[in-house]
């Protein structure tokens, strides 16, 4: 098995805090909140097998707005040889909670909504796919930014104008009014 890094401490934090939103099907009850540093290293199964494991939790990745983007899993091989590390994106997998009323001894399971094979098409962890995804999330996010200001002005814009028109119809009506009372007062 490959060394892994310590999550950071922000990291996990903004990990909980979002919610670590998981797929649900193999859950019985959503648990609120999760530990990545318990799910880092937890068994992975297919939707093939539930009780044969095909794997592990390597690495939790998560997108610019800190949510959960994909995990990685490493599986094959026997003393390293052979591995292979798989993204699989949020919404594929489901986590099953064990003892999740005790910290010290919270287990996780994750399964795979998909069979060995498909799990083998999913893309492999590697630096080209790392860099690639970095930067078609980033382009993702800061049309998301762009787009969101766009429609912020538009909607700031609209408001002023509705705001503009309601307040030229009521000087327009207190007019008529002030002009109503002089024409009786006459």
């Amino acid at each position: 098995m490959t060394l892994r890094k310590p999550l950071n401490q922000a990291i996990t934090t903004a990990l909980i805090a979002g919610g670590l939103t998981l797929g649900g099907t193999a859950m019985a009850q959503p648990q609120g909140l999760y530990s990545a540093d318990e799910l880092m290293d937890a068994e992975v199964y297919s939707k093939e097998s539930d009780t044969e494991t095909i794997g592990e939790v390597e690495d939790i990745l998560l997108d610019e707005s800190m949510q959960l983007h994909s995990v990685v899993i490493e599986t094959g091989g026997v003393f390293d040889f052979g591995e292979k590390q798989y993204v699989i994106d949020a919404g594929n997998f489901a986590v099953e909670t064990s003892n999740g009323d005790n910290l010290d001894n919270i287990q996780y399971r994750v399964l795979v909504n998909m069979t060995e094979e498909q799990i083998s098409q999913q893309p492999e962890y590697t630096n080209d796919w790392w860099n690639q995804t970095k930067q078609t999330t980033r382009q993702a996010w800061e049309n998301t930014k762009e787009t969101a200001s766009s429609a912020w002005e538009s909607t700031k814009a609209f408001t002023s104008d509705m705001l503009e028109d309601a307040s030229d119809a009521l000087d327009e009506a207190g007019d008529e009014a002030d002009q109503a009372v002089q024409n009786d007062q006459q």
